[in-house]
């Protein structure tokens, strides 16, 4: 086993701004594709399209199939002229939400912001997460109104407008109630799923719905004592089903994104199994952790220091992650969000 690597410095590499990428490409499975094969320490340079040659009958590909709304809020304070932020991270009931405000000291409980003539809310009280709960006052369909004038919840780190919003929603998204997009399935095309199904792969989804951890940093030093926020996540029947015997008759589980190894990983750690539930999950995947299920990963570039580096890394190990993120620096891939991906096979 490696050494175990627990400072948060360790995850940090010299990211050049100009490999953020701002806005995603005209074509989704025009990305890039990092390819890397543990077994034989083989790196390749290949573009997303070319997955279908690393693919093969008999794997699982596992979807993640949230969905994310416009659920950030553009308004003025009540009674003021001040600009407000009310990003929604947890709907509670009908009225109200768990949300993040900005600028949170002048939203104090009881504060009114305003979003239009359709739409405004109330604060209440702080949540342990550091927002507060909102409660929605609207003429008309909440859902549309959010349709109408609400933003996607882009990163921070994109600066550039997103020109049409399903862009931050993979093709096969379903299920509102996502904080942030599942990215690894970004890169997937209708026309890409259907040639894999054709060739004999075997398509299952399951649920991650990204909450407030993904905007948190890590800002301990020793990442043991990092809290990962909880999120929900449900596994179909037939997901869990076809998971365990592609495990039990040796064939692939290929995750696609960390939430998608995060569900099922979590599912796993009862009692070696995938299990059909609804269920919630803060597993916080890192060093020499023995993954149940993921044979394959398929992932973007991520954020250093952050958690989803620490997944990689425990997936690859740790020197190959440092490799691998030096040589993509070097070789110029897009990062975050709407960058490019890698493939990460662990098992042929």
């Amino acid at each position: 086993m490696e050494e175990l690597k627990l400072q948060k410095s360790d995850y940090y590499f010299d990211l050049p701004e100009e490999l953020i990428a701002q806005t995603p490409l005209d074509k989704r499975s025009d990305s890039r594709l990092l390819v890397y094969e543990t077994i034989e320490d083989k790196l390749e340079h290949k573009h997303f399209f070319d997955i279908k040659k690393y693919l093969k009958k008999g794997d699982v590909l596992v979807l993640n199939e949230a969905k994310v709304a416009p659920v950030r809020l553009m308004g003025i304070k009540k009674g003021g002229t001040a600009k407000c932020e009310v990003l929604l991270i947890n709907r509670i009931n009908a009225t109200d939400w768990e949300a993040l405000v900005k600028p949170a000291k002048r939203l104090k409980e009881g504060s009114e912001v305003v979003f239009g003539d359709k739409l405004s809310c109330k604060m209440h009280e702080t949540t342990g997460f550091g927002g507060k709960v909102v409660s929605f006052s609207f003429g008309g369909v909440f859902e549309e109104i959010l349709n109408e004038i609400g933003e996607m919840p882009l990163p921070h780190y994109i600066k550039t407008k997103l020109e049409n919003k399903e862009r931050y929603n993979t093709v096969y998204a379903n299920k509102l109630g996502s904080a942030a997009a599942p990215t690894a399935g970004l890169h997937f095309t209708p026309e890409l799923l259907k040639e894999l199904e054709a060739m004999g792969v075997i398509i299952k989804k399951v649920l991650l719905n990204v909450s407030i951890g993904t905007f948190r940093p890590v800002k301990v030093d020793n990442i043991k004592e990092h809290e990962m926020h909880s999120e929900t996540y449900e596994i179909p029947l037939d997901t869990a089903n076809e998971i365990n015997k592609a495990k039990l008759e040796g064939r692939r589980v290929i995750c696609v994104g960390t939430t998608s190894v995060r569900t099922l990983e979590a599912s796993a750690s009862k009692n070696g199994k995938v299990v059909s539930e609804s269920s919630a999950t803060n597993i916080f995947i890192h060093n020499n952790y023995e993954f149940k299920v993921a044979d394959v990963l398929i992932t973007n570039f991520h954020l250093p220091e952050s958690t989803l580096c620490m997944l990689v890394a425990a997936f690859i190990g740790y020197d190959n992650f440092k490799k691998i993120y030096e040589e993509a620096v070097k070789k110029k891939y897009r990062f975050f969000s709407f960058g490019d991906a890698c493939l990460f096979i662990n098992k042929k």
